[in-house]
């Protein structure tokens, strides 16, 4: 079994936060929900853990890759209210535990499609940023969300597209199809936090960004004792 690698590691907004405990990565996850990078550290950190755990209960590489990915996204949205101030044993590490029991709680649950339906690709979407993607989609309009989602997921063309919507009701041609994904592609992408962009998609972080991960770093060197 192969634990596949991943670049976000080499990052250097990620790699900067190697040194950081897991408590303080948490916290400021916690804290600054518009960066991404604090997920992406944790999830690079412990990534082989949960890899290991799921490749030995999975069928298949492509069913392992997915269950990945969907226990990732499982851990994404618990973090928001997990508090390692409880446990008090500080011989102990509380998380990453935490994070077994999550990846067992998932194993244990999923209910997984046959191979030919998933069309998951795990070096393509990185378990970040297909949160982060997700979020993002969220935040989009309803139509042009259902586009996007038959262009990207299901491969439709803009026809197809536009077919589906008439006999939905919908009055639009492929061509509107066409201007309204691409204002669906630029609203997605300015809906991810600007770290995850510049992570992922290769762009620079504005003064802007770097102003608020100057206010993170403050922060944590203050959390430091709790």
């Amino acid at each position: 079994m192969q634990i596949p690698h991943f670049s976000e590691s080499n990052h250097l907004s990620v790699k900067s936060l190697f040194h950081k405990s897991d408590r303080e990565l948490l916290t400021l996850f916690q804290h600054y929900p518009e960066q991404g990078k604090y997920f992406t550290a944790l999830f690079c950190r412990y990534s082989p853990i949960v890899f290991t755990l799921i490749r030995h209960s999975a069928r298949s590489p492509v069913q392992a890759d997915y269950l990945f990915a969907l226990t990732w996204r499982h851990i994404f949205y618990e973090l928001g209210g997990l508090d390692l101030r409880m446990d008090t044993n500080p011989g102990s590490n509380s998380f990453q535990n935490w994070l077994i029991n999550q990846t067992a709680i998932c194993i244990n649950q999923a209910d997984l499609p046959p191979v030919e339906s998933i069309h998951y690709n795990l070096q393509a979407a990185p378990p970040p940023l297909w949160c982060y993607m997700e979020q993002a989609l969220e935040q989009l309009p309803p139509m042009i969300r259902l586009m996007v989602v038959m262009a990207q997921t299901f491969n439709w063309s803009e026809t197809r597209i536009a077919a589906y919507l008439q006999a939905e009701g919908e009055v639009i041609s492929p061509a509107q199809v066409r201007v309204q994904l691409q204002e669906g592609y630029q609203l997605l992408e300015a809906a991810l936090p600007e770290d995850i962009r510049a992570i992922y998609l290769g762009e620079e972080i504005t003064h802007s960004q770097q102003d608020s991960q100057v206010k993170a770093g403050s922060y944590s060197g203050s959390d430091r004792g709790r």
